[in-house]
């Protein structure tokens, strides 16, 4: 296995040239660092990053702790947490909270034991302990999808966060569904406590206010973020003596479990009831009919979230701040809009 030295031998430079080139450590001349890239590339050298790390006491790795890692979305901000630190030469540790506030403490002090320069976190509904163990051992941090509220001081945020917009576009679901002559708009939310929840009923509440129709608390019900819940609150919603003749999903794990529901069922949508979804997916385009959704920018997010965790490693007395990012309206046929065809 070829080492530092050879590298130095065969580009006719010292070890502290070569050391400098490939950990950006000090300006070379154009030359000399194109000299030893080549010898990188012809010897097959592979740096020793443990090595690397125990001298210069940094591992140039994230830690990502996000649960429900086989959600399409979440697997898309993955992408692009993974894209943006491999873009800054980071590499990435992943751990699954399960939305559990107890196994979230455990996984993150894990990583933590493990020398992550900073973490990136969608906290669970009770982040108590985690912002405890962030705090306590001063571990840069970013916060992704679901925020955390100001101290009770109601200072600025503790730690950088980035999200989408969550209350605007299920308000723009609403009425748009209101004004397909909707009066009795259900509404299917996520795990209580969690930041996008309490948004998105805010947005939905929003929504009928602006469209003159009263809230009706027996059609609002928690699907707790997950495909089961969503298949159990929404037959709950069905089994109602005045039904809702439109459903509003809060995330795309929830769609599926509504429609599984509405299938038992035996309704079609959007014959029997419309049906808009917030998150798109890579296949709600090939339903039938296709789903009618609010787009999030996810690999923006997690792209996002990495830049975030940068600057804060760079500035660590720099003022948090908090992003959210735009989404977008998806308009199909699950509202009960006719198919929109292509002008020949």
């Amino acid at each position: 296995m070829a080492t530092m030295a050879d590298v130095a031998r065969s580009a006719g430079v010292s070890v502290a040239t070569v050391s400098h080139v490939l950990n950006g450590t000090r300006p070379v001349l154009p030359h000399t660092r194109q000299a030893v890239l080549d010898a990188v590339e012809q010897l097959g050298y592979t740096p020793n990053t443990l090595a690397r790390s125990l001298v210069t006491a940094r591992t140039r790795s994230i830690g990502l702790a996000v649960s429900a890692i086989s959600n399409p979305y979440f697997t898309e901000i993955l992408q692009g947490v993974e894209a943006a630190a491999l873009e800054h030469g980071y590499s990435l540790l992943i751990a699954d909270p399960h939305d559990d506030p107890a196994h979230e403490r455990t996984v993150v002090q894990l990583l933590h034991e493990r020398r992550v320069e900073g973490m990136i976190v969608a906290p669970s509904p009770e982040p108590g302990g985690l912002l405890a163990y962030l705090r306590r051992h001063r571990v840069p941090a970013v916060f992704l999808d679901r925020l955390v509220g100001p101290p009770a001081d109601d200072g600025p945020p503790l730690f950088d966060q980035v999200c989408a917009e969550s209350t605007e576009p299920i308000t723009g679901l609403v009425t748009h569904l209101a004004g397909l002559g909707h009066r009795r708009i259900g509404l299917v939310a996520g795990l209580p406590g969690l930041s996008t929840t309490t948004e998105r009923i805010t947005g939905y509440r929003l929504g009928l206010a602006a469209s003159g129709l009263p809230f009706d608390e027996r059609i609002l019900v928690h699907g707790d973020s997950e495909a089961a819940g969503a298949e159990r609150a929404t037959g709950e919603l069905l089994r109602l003596g005045s039904r809702p003749t439109a459903l509003i999903t809060a995330n795309n794990a929830m769609t599926i479990g509504a429609l599984r529901a509405l299938q038992a069922h035996g309704l079609s949508v959007p014959g029997d009831i419309a049906l808009c979804c917030f998150d798109d997916f890579a296949w709600a385009d090939l339903f039938s009919p296709r789903l009618t959704a609010v787009s999030q920018p996810s690999r923006d997010i997690g792209a996002r979230a990495v830049r975030m965790l940068l600057d804060r490693l760079a500035d660590p007395g720099r003022p948090t701040r908090t992003e959210r990012l735009p989404c977008s309206f998806v308009h199909r046929t699950s509202c009960g809009c006719p198919e929109e065809r292509n002008p020949s």
